[in-house]
């Protein structure tokens, strides 16, 4: 008898079903869409704010200069750090008599990892939004790399440099002649100043094995009150809160960990860029799960309205039903059942264009796919049964106030 009351409705009432499917499924897809992305964005909107500069800068105590830091690039492991670059710069004095700022750097030094993994660190890769006017950027694998350099907009405009003529570089140590590969535009201090590679600026100063100072660009977890505790002094941490923060990717743990890594240096994060990272997170999660909410109160919504016109056109079978001496509790229950089966098929639906869309939205923000969470299915079957619960009850409360006499006999 249950049964086929609800595949009467099914197919008798199949455009409003299909309505009520529809409505659950935009909302699921929206829902699907959303969480996934909320749970994989972090380390996709770390990994673009990268592209805007380091997020760390690793100097020396007491003024002395850090060493070995090939040993450091090669065998040391710091936490999430995904590109680095260290810095030593000079004045040089050119054949004009004039003496200019030139800074020694990687560009895309090649390392090999004690993980297994490979990886090419350098000014290339964090200052991206350098706009190369004339040239190329300096590419170490060149031969002769270490007498290539890069020239800044307003110092190769005042000197009347272009691409392909030679420099001539007096150090204090030695001396070199250059090639200029590139001419760039940074917007900054940098423009003023002669890029070349760490090897070539160690050598014009007699550093070897020398640098200054190094940028590193990692991926951080925005802090909470354990990182700022942490942060303050780490050694008044419990154990078990040591071990939290330092296996999380916070940046004071970060700035810890290298310093173990590089003895004599101070690790100290770029305030202004660790916050903003953290803001912009946090505010790209809190916009997602608005979405995701607004879409599941319109679900709602729409199945309210649905659900109870529905109700409405079979006022007098379920008039019938009283008059015969169905129960309310009977009569809600196929009522319900009707429309969480509906729920079920628009939640299957749902969950395959919520995939789709979050592809779509990996793809064409982050350029890559984002990673489907398993966790997302429990929590988006969770939401759609209470959305579809609260969407009904209107009409079930339309069901418990209906009185057969007045809808048999076309009362009101």
């Amino acid at each position: 008898m249950l049964f086929r009351m609800i595949r009467g409705v099914l197919f008798h009432q199949k455009s409003k079903m299909l309505l009520i499917a529809i409505t659950i499924a935009l909302g699921a897809s929206l829902a699907t869409g959303m969480l996934n992305v909320v749970m994989d964005v972090e380390d996709k909107v770390n990994k673009e704010l990268k592209n805007y500069g380091a997020n760390i800068t690793v100097k020396p105590k007491d003024a002395s200069l850090l060493s070995d830091i090939y040993d450091v690039g090669e065998g040391g492991e710091a936490l999430n750090a995904v590109d680095f670059t260290p810095f030593l710069d000079t004045r040089a004095a050119l054949d004009d008599g004039t003496d200019v700022q030139v800074v020694g750097t990687w560009f895309n030094h090649h390392l090999a990892l004690p993980t297994g993994e490979e990886l090419d660190a350098g000014v290339a890769g964090m200052r991206s939004w350098w706009e190369i006017i004339d040239g190329r950027w300096l590419d170490e694998k060149d031969a002769n790399a270490d007498n290539k350099i890069m020239v800044g907009a307003a110092l190769a405009g005042e000197k009347h440099w272009t691409v392909g003529e030679k420099v001539a570089l007096t150090g204090n140590a030695a001396a070199a002649e250059c090639e200029i590969v590139g001419i760039f535009d940074a917007g900054g201090d940098e423009d003023s100043q002669i890029f070349a590679t760490l090897d070539a600026v160690q050598a014009l100063t007699d550093r070897e094995g020398k640098v200054a100072s190094i940028e590193v660009s990692a991926l951080t977890t925005p802090d909470n009150d354990l990182a700022r505790r942490a942060a303050r002094n780490p050694a008044a941490l419990t154990s078990r809160d040591y071990e939290t923060w330092y296996c999380t990717a916070y940046v004071s743990a970060i700035c810890y960990q290298i310093q173990e890594v590089i003895t004599g240096s101070v690790a100290s994060a770029v305030r202004q860029v660790a916050e903003s990272e953290g803001t912009i997170l946090d505010k790209t999660k809190l916009l997602m799960i608005l979405i995701t909410v607004l879409s599941l109160i319109g679900s709602a919504l729409g199945i309210s309205n649905l659900v109870t016109a529905s109700v409405m056109e079979r006022s007098q079978e379920i008039g019938l039903l009283k008059a015969i001496g169905a129960k309310d509790h009977s009569i809600t229950g196929v009522v319900m059942t009707e429309i969480l089966i509906t729920a079920l098929v628009g939640f299957a639906a749902g969950y395959g264009i919520g995939f789709g869309f979050a592809q779509l939205i990996g793809r064409s923000v982050f350029g890559s796919s984002i990673e489907m969470s398993p966790t997302v299915i429990p929590i988006v079957a969770g939401l759609i049964a209470l959305v579809t619960i609260a969407g009904s009850l209107p009409a079930i409360r339309m069901v418990l106030r209906l009185r057969p006499a007045e809808v048999l006999h076309g009362g009101h």
